[in-house]
């Protein structure tokens, strides 16, 4: 990515300097062996928790061309997860004429269904409760198989995820007590589509699964949290008691997360957008 935007040639990042040059900012790109040393002015990272009160965090928001400019690494601390959304403000049309395609390029050869399954998407370390987490993503399966005695249930690894000989142990348990658990890697883009509802920690499956009007039950704390179950809210029975009944304005909350609170950089008024996440952290006047 950085040999990418000092060559000019990424998009996102391009628009990013573009805009902090023409406010009256120096921009010069740095090595990652830099990062611990002392340095004046202002930073701006990838992914990486911030140095100091005058880092900011660009990430990309789960797909292309939508990206993020934050305070904090942490997605659930992010503008968007404490903004209150809206279903009324977007137009209905509008939101599902873009979701079906934005569900049409990320998915061309995806079917809909409901095939009496749960899908639960991992990330890594299942044994741990880390701090943003209502349970342990271990404990979050064994809640899942207690709570919906009836359907299969099919566990995705992540397969960018290194797992532990212990980790795999459980999991392999799990599947042999429970002959309606199915253990995967990957996959995804099969199960997603085809499953009854979504539990995750915080998987970015959950939002995609949002485009096949997959209800969500998020163990977790995110930035997507707006129309699922929330565990940290509700509890853990009565998250997985609701979350398979949800029906939220699945297209209007696409619309609303991408186009209203995530800087679109396809779009000739992706500078606009940068310039104004930029007034509103004090870096730009």
């Amino acid at each position: 990515m950085k040999a990418s935007a000092e060559a000019g040639e990424h998009n996102f990042i391009g628009k990013v300097e573009a805009v902090l040059r023409e406010g009256g900012l120096d921009v010069r790109y740095a090595d990652e062996a830099t990062r611990d040393e002392p340095f004046e002015g202002r930073a701006l990272v990838h992914m990486w928790p911030p140095m100091n009160e005058q880092t900011l965090v660009i990430r990309r928001a789960y797909a292309y061309p939508f990206w993020a400019i934050e305070a904090s690494d942490k997605r659930w601390e992010w503008d968007v997860a404490k903004t209150r959304f809206n279903p009324e403000v977007v137009k209905v049309t509008k939101a599902q004429r873009f979701a079906r395609n934005k569900r049409n390029k990320l998915f061309p050869d995806a079917v809909t269904s409901r095939e009496g399954f749960v899908y639960i998407p991992l990330q890594g370390r299942i044994s741990e409760q880390r701090s943003f987490q209502a349970a342990s993503p271990l404990d979050m399966i064994e809640a899942v198989l207690s709570a919906d005695k009836n359907r299969d249930v099919v566990i995705g690894m992540h397969p960018k995820e290194s797992y532990s000989e212990g980790d795999i142990t459980a999991l392999e348990k799990i599947g042999q007590s429970h002959e309606r658990v199915t253990v995967v890697s990957g996959q995804m883009e099969h199960y997603l589509p085809r499953c009854d509802y979504v539990v995750t920690q915080n998987s970015s499956a959950a939002f995609f699964g949002y485009f096949f009007h997959k209800p969500a039950v998020l163990f977790a704390k995110i930035d997507f949290h707006h129309i699922g179950a929330n565990v940290h809210e509700l509890g853990v029975e009565e998250a997985l008691e609701q979350g398979p009944n949800l029906t939220p304005e699945f297209e209007r909350y696409i619309w609303w997360y991408w186009q209203e609170q995530m800087i679109n950089a396809g779009r000739p008024e992706a500078e606009a957008q940068i310039a104004e996440r930029f007034r509103r952290q004090g870096w730009l006047k």
